[in-house]
């Protein structure tokens, strides 16, 4: 293992230990994860027939919303702890149709493929070979959705500058923004058919900085509605979204 992906396994162990689930459990995190749900189903066409893959799944908080909507969600992530949780959570749901691994990969073909919030931390050579690798895993008319941190996101800016401290709190040593037109570009160079879009504006910092604040969330998701199509303002958004279908024949 890498030392990079060993230091993201422990600080993954020690996030799923206790906070994740308190905090994910929130009523704001919670709109927020339903938000994506929504947004996965819009996207890829989804529905009661696909299989899903979902890279870096976590405790699986958003795999256990969307599985009632698909045939079957299959989550894989590096922390055993994160695992662990997603299976307990899925048992006491009694979501049947959800299973959870601990890796770095799976067997089986896919229809739709998610990554949210994973790409970032993926270190480069790994995330410019995903696009390859995922091509044999989905069906030739399989679809990918990611969603990650931009780099010129202005969130971002006014977090590191008012809360350093607190930002540090939701951010491992290795991950990193992105730079959501060179990301997409990755899965064009692969041979998808390739688009990206900003997912937000405000709205997911203000679900993670007041986690308890539903109605907050939902208000700022409808003026992020509003802003996002202001192209000055959707720039400088804060996370980003590549759809891509892999076009393979």
């Amino acid at each position: 293992m890498s030392d990079a992906r060993q230091r993201e396994l422990e600080y993954h162990e020690k996030l799923y230990a206790g906070f994740a689930q308190s905090h994910f459990a929130r009523p704001a995190v919670r709109a927020l994860r339903a938000h994506m749900v929504r947004r996965i189903l819009e996207v890829t066409g989804a529905g009661k027939g696909s299989r899903v893959l979902s890279l870096g799944c976590g405790i699986g908080d958003t795999e256990l919303l969307l599985a009632p909507h698909v045939g079957e969600v299959t989550g894989i992530d590096l922390s055993p702890a994160a695992i662990r949780q997603a299976r307990a959570d899925a048992a006491a749901l009694g979501i049947r149709n959800a299973r959870f691994e601990q890796g770095t990969g799976v067997e089986g073909r896919f229809d739709v493929a998610i990554a949210i919030f994973f790409l970032h931390h993926l270190p480069d050579a790994e995330l410019a070979s995903l696009p390859h690798r995922l091509r044999e895993q989905l069906t030739p008319e399989g679809t990918f959705y990611s969603l990650d941190p931009s780099r010129r996101r202005l969130s971002g800016a006014v977090g590191r500058l008012l809360i350093p401290k607190l930002m540090k709190r939701y951010q491992t040593e290795d991950e990193r923004e992105l730079e959501a037109e060179a990301t997409a570009a990755l899965f064009r160079a692969a041979g998808w058919e390739t688009r990206m879009a900003m997912y937000d504006f405000g709205s997911s910092p203000l679900a993670g900085l007041f986690p308890g604040w539903s109605g907050g969330y939902r208000m700022a998701r409808k003026v992020d509605d509003w802003v996002l199509r202001v192209p000055g303002m959707a720039r400088r958004g804060s996370n980003f979204e590549v759809i891509a279908r892999n076009g393979r024949r």
